[in-house]
């Protein structure tokens, strides 16, 4: 039997959140040496990890990290399994650990950041799948935002107090407003526009709408000779619910996210709202 104590398991689970018994047989096998042991367990956690690929990741958290003088922000989704450990302080802390590693780094898209050092010698994949190892669930990390080129605010909210934010949005404006900011990234969160503008709908969506719309007129009986109206009315009503600045605003109805920002004097660049498993 080695010689390890008691502080020496307490330790070796607060390095890698195994369980305690998983602590004492790796401290054994290590001879009692802490760095061994930690290493042994990544060895054993790893192979677990490829086991728990066929699982879903549906639960899990969105963390939000913006710069203090609000000129950057990061939003990122991390999921897990279940919410028993999205609520945990260890995954959340890998959570943040990862939105101030994009903040600081800038990846291009996933598969950089992915591929790039959080610490040294360690990717983001490897620092992930030891989460993996030492959460005892498959963690996944598929979606982020970064803006860096306007006033940048981010609203995360709560669909259950006992669990981390599980929608996050990340605006940016042309200036300062920071009341502005709150109340449009409130109404994202709340309406889930899918599209900023009118503009910026792809040309095969629109197409795609006026079909179903042409389609599904048809079939109701409509006139011919009224067809291209009613479809017009009903591709209009589309970007009314997809596109941000053509919704009724949440706090106004009477008025639309583009007349309020108009009045306020400030333009929407572009948002990104995440919703865990969305």
């Amino acid at each position: 039997m080695a010689n390890f104590t008691a502080a020496d398991v307490k330790k070796l689970r607060e390095l890698t959140g195994a369980g305690m018994m998983d602590c004492k047989k790796a401290l054994d096998e290590a001879e009692g040496n802490v760095d061994k042991a930690v290493e042994l367990l990544r060895i054993k956690g790893q192979k677990g990890v490829a086991k728990r690929e066929s699982r879903t990741a549906e639960n899990g958290a969105v963390v939000s990290l913006i710069a203090d003088d609000n000129s950057a922000g990061v939003l990122l989704e991390l999921k897990c399994e279940t919410d028993f450990v999205a609520k945990g302080e260890k995954f959340v802390a890998v959570a943040e650990a990862l939105a101030a590693h994009v903040a600081k780094s800038s990846p291009a898209d996933l598969e950089a950041l992915l591929a790039s050092e959080i610490e040294a010698g360690k990717t983001v994949q490897a620092f992930v799948d030891e989460a993996n190892a030492t959460l005892g669930e498959k963690i996944v990390l598929d979606r982020f935002a970064q803006f860096t080129d306007g006033y940048v605010s981010a609203y995360m909210h709560r669909t259950s107090p006992d669990l981390p934010p599980q929608v996050g949005v990340l605006v940016e404006l042309d200036k300062e407003n920071a009341e502005v900011a709150k109340d449009i990234a409130q109404h994202i969160a709340a309406f889930a526009p899918k599209f900023l503008s009118r503009e910026d709908v792809p040309a095969e969506v629109v197409e795609n709408e006026r079909r179903v719309a042409e389609a599904t007129a048809k079939e109701e009986g409509k006139p011919e000779a009224a067809l291209p109206k009613i479809v017009e009315g009903r591709v209009n009503g589309f970007f009314k619910e997809n596109t941000l600045l053509a919704q009724p605003f949440a706090k106004d109805n009477k008025k639309t996210v583009e007349k309020v920002l108009a009045e306020a004097g400030v333009s929407l660049k572009r948002f990104q709202r995440i919703r865990v498993g969305a």
